[in-house]
């Protein structure tokens, strides 16, 4: 693709980027046929290729965004199976993040939506106030239904049981029994430790099993995704610099294998820390090294020698590969092949490569289409006739559970805790 960015906005930042992977794109469209907006709407301007058209037009000319540019990116679902089919390598990726932060810059949104947007920020990053929220929206839970679209999708996410904090989220160190060598940090998310601490705690078991010490890190938070796929820029960072600075001090404490994330929204978001902050002098080459180390549990457990014991009769698991994971990070086979290896029977679902619509918080800024999409999946992962359904995101687990009508949603991890010797999921119980 031929670009016109004069010398003086190649001078920008981020823009030098921007025109590398503008001129990779050769148009050929094979990114049509994998993007689900396209797939179901079949609108030119709801692909890849024509959001790379309208992102080229808006930063090329140097405009604020207009609305019908804000419309498509919005719709965007950030799953990356564009990149995954694309023949010429287009970081699409790290293209529409830089739109956004120029939307964000640039575009005044109706106030609603401005409200919704900066709530979502307030709120999602921080495990006390989101667990305040979660009480607060239960009692509307019931009246979900009868409620507008965006509303709808917010209460409708309320679970109808709500965690109390785990111990297993304070900063501390877990020693194994037996030791590997293996000294790992583990990310401990935000909405997660919410909406499901058994992950976290399902985690440490197996990682101190297989002999790994695994330590919370103080002053460790949300990953920054959130915020980032929102345009805001500097909170984003700001995550990110917060995080770098805990992974620091248990480095130099007494050193780091790995940073070990079992939310696959978190993982693509924390290995892209490097080029998030590649232009900060302070920061770029530190940032860069934490990218390095930061491994999805699947990554980590696939380097130890997996300990299944017997146990009952394992249940038939349906494998949903969240596009974090199989398209943010190209991770497909390690899971599937752990649980293979624990004694499951591992099925696949149709259109695995499409996404199931949740995507961070594109339930609730975009509740139609992620609506279509939760069904379409749902309905091929019911047709594995599996018992189960395994995933390695929170985002999905949660969204597709919500669609599933009696089949449990589980995280891997829990799974595999259950193989080599931990509780059975309460889920299966």
């Amino acid at each position: 693709m031929q670009t016109l960015f004069t010398p003086a906005q190649l001078r920008e930042p981020g823009l030098d980027a921007v025109d590398d992977i503008l001129r990779k794109c050769v148009h050929c469209g094979f990114c049509t046929a994998t993007c689900p907006t396209y797939v179901l709407r079949g609108d030119e301007l709801d692909s890849p290729r024509g959001r790379i058209y309208l992102i080229k037009g808006m930063l090329e000319g140097g405009k604020p965004a207009s609305a019908m540019v804000v419309k498509h990116i919005d719709r965007c679902l950030t799953c990356l199976s564009c990149m995954t089919t694309c023949p010429a390598s287009v970081n699409y990726m790290h293209l529409v993040d830089h739109a956004r932060v120029h939307i964000e810059k640039t575009y005044t949104r109706p106030l609603s939506d401005r409200l919704l947007r900066n709530l979502l920020a307030f709120i999602l990053p921080y495990p006390g106030r989101f667990r305040l929220s979660l009480m607060a929206g239960w009692f509307a839970r019931p009246l979900a239904k009868l409620m507008p679209g965006r509303l709808r999708g917010l209460v409708s996410g309320v679970p109808s049981v709500i965690s109390n904090p785990s111990p297993v989220d304070k900063p501390q160190s877990f020693m194994p029994e037996t030791s590997t060598g293996k000294r790992v940090v583990l990310m401990t998310g935000c909405a997660q430790q919410v909406l499901a601490p058994s992950i976290n705690e399902a985690t440490v078991r197996v990682l101190n099993r297989h002999g790994c010490e695994v330590v919370i890190a103080e002053g460790g938070g949300c990953c920054g995704a959130l915020v980032h796929h929102m345009g805001k820029e500097k909170d984003a960072h700001a995550s990110a610099k917060a995080n770098i600075l805990a992974w620091e001090r248990v480095e130099a404490s007494g050193g780091l294998d790995a940073i070990v994330i079992n939310a696959s929204g978190c993982g693509t978001t924390i290995k892209d820390y490097g080029f998030m902050l590649r232009d900060d002098p302070d920061w770029s080459a530190r940032a860069a090294h934490m990218s390095a180390l930061a491994k999805d549990v699947s990554e980590i457990m696939s380097e130890l020698a997996l300990k299944p014991v017997p146990t009952d009769k394992k249940p038939i698991v349906a494998y949903h590969s969240a596009c974090s994971m199989q398209h943010g990070q190209q991770i497909r086979e390690q899971p599937k092949a752990l649980l293979r290896g624990a004694g499951f029977e591992v099925r696949e679902p149709g259109e695995s490569h499409i996404c199931c619509g949740s995507a961070g918080t594109y339930n609730i800024m975009q509740p139609e289409i992620s609506d279509q999409l939760q069904v379409r999946k749902v309905k091929n992962l019911k047709a594995t006739g599996a018992d189960v359904v395994a995933t390695g995101n929170i985002g999905c687990l949660m969204h597709i559970g919500n669609g599933m009508a009696g089949t449990p949603v589980v995280h891997s991890v829990e799974l595999l805790d259950w193989a080599t010797g931990g509780p059975k999921p309460s889920a299966l119980t």
